[in-house]
């Protein structure tokens, strides 16, 4: 930062010193409410202060040693304060918090540094990871407690998941291969990303959650984690016992509805271009099928014992690769067909495709509509027929496994979805 900056008496580095000390405070404060910390709000804000004072003496001085010095006596006071022998009430709160005060130091260590942030032009991203390191200090309940709930397939299940995104992901080539020029790995593992992001935020949601609110939320989240899955193991109860009939019922329509939801985020951030004349086919879907699961929930009775589907976690890594070579294969079977036989090719595939996964034709649709090989009408046409196929496929599995009975009560739902989703087709 400029010298020019300290004419005036200094007066142009007060909105610099006002922000870190606005940081100090905030962070300040959560410390000042947990007992065992040995520095509290008068504490962080002066530290803050003395990171943006040291910042502007060591580029006053072209002296960066001294902002190294003033992070080492920020640190070796804090630490010192620690080693002392802590008074008896205060010994006390650091065993009820099991607390050897090294959350305290690592905060105040960045505090300083926020503060130094501040003096380089970085103020946004030092207030936006303030907020953040507050947060962090904030919810150490919530964030100890679901630790404990994490079983050893969930972490592995994340590990996979941050594996896919975070390493595999970067490394692959970001250009176009093979016939049509309609395969390109990073787009295609981009897509294995996107659909594991999903279902794991499903599948973590769907266990928080539990069986505490119901039929809605354990249909929305099932229908994220998988809607065939949640299809299956509702008829399967449906059938079992007759008082989760009605339950049922409105489990599998509210999956299959956020199918449609589903298809909507994803088409929101891999084609957006196509999101005008994909919206009224997919929320026609929505509106109808609203209308049916809501009637079905107000005349539903409240059920003795709601059931959470038993699903593998579908950010797995043998999951997620078999997705994406269902994508490939779909992507450049349907450039093919489509080449030689027009949309009608197309819709073949999007129909046989659809009986078991909706998500692939539609990301290998997009795709080629962003390509430039697939106009808009065919790319909603070849969606809306998967869906109405997937939507077969698993009325089929009410029928197969959880008798007529129940499918009668899942057909009036979605046979609603599905005159949504042709009308909206229609109109266009």
């Amino acid at each position: 930062m400029e010298t020019s900056l300290l004419q005036g008496n200094g007066i142009g580095a007060l909105p610099q010193f006002l922000t870190s000390l606005a940081i100090g405070l905030l962070i300040g404060l959560e410390r000042e409410r947990n007992p065992s910390a040995k520095a509290g709000l008068r504490t962080f804000a002066l530290v803050a202060l003395f990171g943006t004072m040291a910042a502007l003496l060591a580029e006053k001085l072209d002296s960066p040693w001294l902002l190294i010095a003033g992070l080492l006596a920020v640190a070796g006071t804090i630490i010192a304060a620690y080693i002392s022998k802590p008074s008896e009430p205060l010994r006390q709160a650091q065993d009820r918090e099991n607390d050897p005060g090294t959350t305290t130091v690592i905060a105040l260590v960045l505090c300083y540094g926020l503060g130094a942030m501040i003096w380089y032009g970085l103020a946004k991203l030092a207030v936006m990871l303030a907020i953040g390191v507050t947060a962090l200090l904030y919810f150490k309940p919530e964030l100890r407690g679901l630790s404990q709930k994490l079983t050893r397939r969930d972490l592995v299940a994340v590990l996979q998941f941050a594996v896919l995104t975070f390493i595999v992901l970067p490394i692959l080539p970001d250009q176009n291969y093979g016939p049509y020029g309609a395969f390109n790995p990073h787009q295609a593992w981009l897509m294995v990303v996107l659909i594991s992001g999903i279902s794991l935020a499903g599948y973590a949601a769907l266990h928080v959650v539990g069986t505490r609110y119901g039929a809605p939320l354990l249909g929305f989240f099932g229908g994220l984690v998988s809607s065939t899955a949640t299809t299956m193991i509702y008829a399967k109860h449906g059938k079992s016992n007759p008082v989760m009939s009605n339950l049922a019922a409105s489990v599998i329509v509210i999956a299959s509805m956020v199918v449609l939801l589903r298809l909507l985020m994803v088409s929101a951030a891999v084609a957006y271009g196509a999101l005008p004349s994909l919206l009224p086919v997919l929320a026609g879907g929505l509106l109808f099928g609203s209308m049916v699961a809501l009637y079905n929930w107000r005349k539903m009775g409240k059920a003795t014992e709601l059931y959470i589907p038993e699903t593998s976690n579908p950010a797995e890594l043998h999951t997620a690769v078999g997705f994406g070579l269902l994508y490939v294969i779909v992507l450049l079977g349907s450039a093919w067909m489509a080449d030689i036989a027009g949309s009608q090719g197309l819709y073949a595939v999007a129909l046989a495709s659809g009986l078991t996964d909706v998500d692939a034709i539609t990301l290998s649709s997009l795709r080629l509509f962003n390509l430039g090989q697939l106009s808009e009408q065919q790319t909603v046409t070849a969606i809306a027929l998967a869906v109405l196929a997937n939507l077969a496929f698993k009325f089929g599995m009410v029928v197969f496994i959880g008798g007529w009975a129940l499918a009668r009560q899942v057909a009036i739902g979605f046979g609603a979805i599905a005159c949504g989703v042709l009308l909206g087709l229609f109109a266009l």
